[in-house]
C-alpha cells in the first residue's frame, strides 16, 4: 500500500506518534480555578534509575472569592510512568484553606461549586476541591476529595475559612450566606 501511496505511511505514523506523545505528556488540568502555583516538591522514595516518588506542595486562589487562598499537598509518582504521566496516582490529598485579605464575593455560587479540578489518572480519577458555605457561622468550607472510590469510599480532606474582617479599614464583612444558593 505504501507504494501506491508513498506518503499514507508517513501521515499515519506522523500521527500515531503525536497520538502517543499527547497521551503521554502531564494530565491537563479542567479546573475552574488557573493552574496552581508549586510552592515545593519533597523526595520521598528513592528511584536509582528513574525520577523519584514525590510530595508536592501548591498553592492557588479561589477564582469567586477574593481573599482566599488554599495550599494543597499531593502525592507525584515517580518511576518510569510516573515520568511519562501514565502512572496512576494515589488519593491522599491535604488541604489547608485561608483568609489572606479582604474577603469579597464574586458571584453568586451553589453550595459544593468546584473551585479547582485535576486528572490524577490517565482516564478514571480526578481530584477535585469544592466550596460550600456555613450561612449560620458565615463560614467558607472547602473540601478535597478524589472522585475514584477507594475501598468503598473516596478520601477526602476539609478546610474552613472563617469570613473576618482584614484590618480596620474592611468594617464591612460580606455574609457568604448571601452568595450562595442550595
Amino acid at each position: 500500500m505504501s507504494s501506491r501511496f508513498p506518503g499514507l505511511s508517513r501521515i499515519r505514523l506522523k500521527d500515531l506518534v503525536l497520538f502517543l506523545l499527547a497521551l503521554t505528556m502531564p494530565m491537563a488540568s479542567a479546573s475552574a480555578a488557573d493552574e496552581p502555583d508549586l510552592i515545593f516538591r519533597r523526595s520521598t522514595v528513592f528511584k536509582w534509575m528513574s525520577p523519584n516518588d514525590k510530595l508536592a506542595t501548591y498553592g492557588l486562589d479561589d477564582p469567586e472569592v477574593e481573599g482566599v487562598a488554599c495550599h494543597f499537598t499531593v502525592p507525584e509518582k515517580g518511576g518510569f510512568k510516573g515520568w511519562l504521566g501514565l502512572a496512576e496516582e494515589v488519593s491522599d490529598i491535604s488541604l489547608a484553606c485561608r483568609q489572606v485579605g479582604p474577603i469579597k464575593f464574586k458571584n453568586k455560587m451553589e453550595q459544593g461549586d468546584d473551585m479547582f479540578r485535576r486528572r490524577r489518572s490517565l482516564f478514571f480519577k480526578k481530584m477535585q476541591i469544592v466550596r460550600g458555605c456555613d450561612a449560620k457561622r458565615n463560614v467558607l468550607v472547602y473540601m478535597v476529595y478524589s472522585d475514584k472510590l477507594i475501598e468503598g469510599s473516596p478520601k477526602n480532606s476539609t478546610s474552613t475559612v472563617p469570613i473576618m474582617p482584614w484590618g480596620p479599614a474592611d468594617a464591612n464583612v460580606e455574609k457568604c450566606g448571601d452568595f450562595f444558593t442550595q
